[in-house]
């Protein structure tokens, strides 16, 4: 089947609401006419309509780049990066598409939207900012290129791992010898784009969908002799389980203590669902540990474990030479007592101490 007939049925199928096929047909038709930047732009769509948006930002991107004068492909990728709350993204590319079809109210309207999430998000959570603001002019070809997605998995050319600080984390990528102008990093509000091209060789890509969001203004990246080390600063200070999304994760995320004191904790006032207030939990449970009550050799030992917690060195120490040289039969509390002279044991009415075998 030609490739026009495919965008023919792949059209119709959008109009019966079955993207599944739509996606299917526009795949093949892209199989057929790689270069074809509709049939991107289109294809980008359907992702949008089956949620898979960072495979949508990556179709509208490489439509892009192939037609940077096609609006709706600006219209598809600020469509995606708005529902995947990029707002900063979104609106570069609306402003782009805007510019090339004028009379088009939807991107007018997209526009709106757009101003209106940054603001409120502005409010919801208010960053402290750099010394030097800079507002970046993207052209269409960076548009398309700088911040490209690839559809398919790449292989992993590079290994990459990533450790955390309370207020940011650290993403290395272990490439050895690469030129520093061979290197693309583009900071998104909750996406990260890596790219390597070095002329002769397959070019690398790294864009996953984060864990959490950043601070784009306030992340940086190194080109070293081994290494690639890139440095995501956290919009808030939690616990990332993952470098990157996962759909449908559920768990409370933990939050990271610093050594920073509680009135030096940032709060960012939201309308989002409440955050657990973990040193309040904390207090609850150390509450009802106290709390508890017990029987039998397991109050025993609770009532010993509370009096060597609160007792100061010298009590301690009575504590401990008192059991060990008794063989566990005299605790002691008075140092003055037992520290000049060896506690004898004694057993039990009926029992034969025996000394323990090391």
């Amino acid at each position: 089947m030609a490739s026009d007939d495919l965008e023919a049925r792949a059209k119709e199928a959008f109009v019966d609401e079955d993207y599944d096929l739509a996606m299917d047909l526009l795949n093949k038709a892209i199989a057929l006419q790689p270069n074809n930047a509709h049939y991107y732009a289109d294809r980008a769509q359907a992702n949008i309509k089956l949620n898979n948006l960072t495979d949508a930002v990556a179709d509208a991107n490489k439509a892009i780049e192939l037609d940077p004068s096609l609006p709706k492909a600006y219209l598809r990728k600020g469509t995606a990066c708005m529902k995947l709350e990029e707002y900063q993204l979104a609106k570069a590319a609306l402003h782009m598409g805007a510019s090339l079809a004028p009379a088009d109210s939807k991107f007018t309207n997209l526009l709106k939207q757009c101003h209106h999430l940054i603001a409120e998000e502005s409010d919801a959570a208010p960053i402290i900012p750099e010394k030097h603001t800079i507002t970046p002019t993207v052209s269409a070809k960076e548009l398309g290129v700088a911040e490209q997605m690839t559809v398919t998995v790449a292989r992993p050319k590079y290994r990459h791992e990533f450790y955390q600080k309370p207020d940011e984390v650290v993403l290395t990528i272990f490439a050895k010898g690469i030129p520093q102008d061979s290197v693309t990093v583009d900071f998104g509000e909750q996406i990260l784009s890596v790219r390597i091209e070095v002329p002769g060789e397959d070019a690398y890509s790294l864009q996953p969908r984060l864990f959490g969001k950043i601070v784009p203004a306030r992340c940086r990246y190194e080109v070293l002799s081994t290494k690639m080390e890139i440095r995501l600063a956290k919009a808030q200070h939690i616990h990332w389980t993952a470098l990157e999304f996962r759909r449908g994760a559920t768990v409370p995320q933990r939050a990271i203590v610093s050594s920073v004191t509680d009135t030096q904790r940032p709060s960012y006032p939201s309308s989002k669902p409440k955050r657990v207030d973990w040193d309040k939990l904390e207090a609850q449970v150390e509450k009802e540990e106290k709390e508890e009550k017990l029987d039998g050799d397991a109050a025993l030992n609770k009532f010993f474990r509370q009096i060597y917690q609160d007792a100061d060195e010298d009590t301690r120490r009575a504590m401990r030479k008192s059991f060990v040289e008794s063989n566990g039969t005299v605790l002691s509390t008075n140092w003055k007592e037992v520290g000049s002279k060896k506690v004898e044991g004694s057993a039990p009415d009926g029992m034969e101490l025996k000394n323990w075998e090391y």
